[in-house]
């Protein structure tokens, strides 16, 4: 059952998450280089957790992360989108995938697709990305969507001690940016 939007690009279909969908997810929770940035690996049990609340918002949002899949295989690449927990500095486009399916720019298609539903259909002002200040893949991922540094940032409980920079740009500056894709 799909409840919300289904977005397709090139290589990808970008849906809210579905059952069918967590044991990747949960496999891709295990990744310790994957999961560094993004919460630190997990077992399964606190997978589950993770996996509903994304799965939860988009009821009490109306929006969170999509699940990212590869179009030709059908395979769960990882999860990317908008998402404001509660206490989060702002809104943000966040971005995770597999380490099977990392280095081939499936990150940033999925993340163009999911700043233009951001700016475009939820109308939000600007976009922000919460990126750890070690985390050199993402801050060039960041940049090559057009975000710039805005430095420290704070997220909440049990966060609160992640060093983390909002790497943030205008909707305007995005839709000048998107020109170039």
């Amino acid at each position: 059952m799909l409840n919300g939007p289904l977005l397709v690009t090139e290589r990808l279909i970008l849906r809210p998450p579905a059952a069918e969908d967590f044991d990747a997810f949960a496999a891709m929770c295990t990744e310790e280089e994957t999961m560094r940035f993004i919460g630190g690996a997990c077992s399964r049990s606190a997978a589950w957790r993770q996996w509903c609340t994304l799965a939860g918002a988009w009821h009490i949002r109306g929006f969170s992360m999509f699940s990212v899949i590869e179009r030709s295989t059908g395979e769960w690449v990882g999860r990317l989108g908008p998402w404001e927990p509660d206490g989060w500095p702002a809104p943000e486009v966040g971005y995770g995938v597999r380490a099977s399916f990392a280095g081939k720019g499936y990150a940033f298609e999925g993340a163009v697709a999911a700043c233009d539903f951001a700016i475009e259909f939820l109308k939000w002002p600007q976009l922000m990305h919460c990126i750890d200040p070690a985390n050199t893949r993402s801050q060039a991922l960041a940049k090559r969507l057009g975000a710039a540094n805005a430095g420290a940032t704070r997220l909440p409980p049990p966060f609160e001690t992640a060093p983390v920079d909002a790497w943030t740009q205008s909707a305007d500056q995005w839709r000048q940016k998107r020109k170039e894709f």
